[in-house]
């Protein structure tokens, strides 16, 4: 019998005759303290991004695209990678190809074993969408997928996230219920809330250590 085999056994065997405690768990206890009207989401949210370094922006699902370029121009970034298959990706691209002159576009499409050092020391920022987002924590919802890896979000300096206003939600709770994580968790969900940052050395605290200095939300507003 293997060690592990040897523990479950008598994890089990420890069960013997005991009753099971009755679930008293009150839904409303993690949802009615956290729940938000239409017109609070977007405060609540942006209140705890900001506070932790996060910037936000609000604009619409046309008009993203113009308000992404002078971020860009305005950071001097001479670079930005996408998704070129995902919708915002091609609507990028289609602004881009309208407007010569923009910073160039690089298309995250081949495995990163291919161009792992051009990701890492000569790509300075990054666009993803997001799953949607949680006011009560002020969180991102990321959702890696094979055409948006997680590398996307994590190995250039600064982040732009696209998030739909509408894709607010109030609690995780909700998350958790609307998306079924009860049923199967997902490979790969993140929530964030802000720029990566550690106090490990020497208490100071710094940005960018782990991840994006820099994450910058563009929330759309269309309903």
């Amino acid at each position: 019998m293997s060690a592990k085999q040897n523990i479950l056994g008598k994890l089990r065997n420890s069960l013997t005759g005991t009753t099971p405690v009755p679930d008293t768990f009150d839904v409303e206890l993690v949802t009615a303290p956290y729940t938000y009207s239409a017109e609070q989401r977007i405060p609540q949210l942006r209140k705890l991004m900001e506070a932790v370094h996060t910037e936000i922006h609000l604009t619409s699902g046309a008009d993203w695209p113009t308000l992404l370029a002078q971020l860009l121009k305005d950071r001097q970034l001479p670079s930005l990678l996408i998704a070129p298959t995902t919708a915002h990706g091609r609507q990028i691209s289609q602004h881009w190809a309208n407007h010569p002159g923009l910073p160039t576009l690089k298309a995250y499409d081949r495995p990163i074993e291919e161009w792992k050092a051009e990701l890492f020391d000569d790509t300075p920022a990054s666009l993803t969408g997001t799953l949607g987002a949680i006011a009560a924590t002020g969180s991102l919802i990321l959702w890696p997928t094979r055409e948006e890896p997680r590398m996307m979000s994590l190995a250039p300096p600064v982040h732009f996230a696209l998030l739909k206003a509408s894709e607010i939600r109030d609690n995780f709770y909700q998350v958790q219920q609307e998306f079924a994580w009860a049923q199967g968790m997902p490979t790969n969900a993140l929530l964030v809330s802000g720029p990566s940052k550690t106090a490990d050395i020497e208490q100071v605290l710094a940005y960018g250590a782990h991840g994006p200095k820099d994450l910058v939300v563009l929330i759309l507003e269309d309903q």
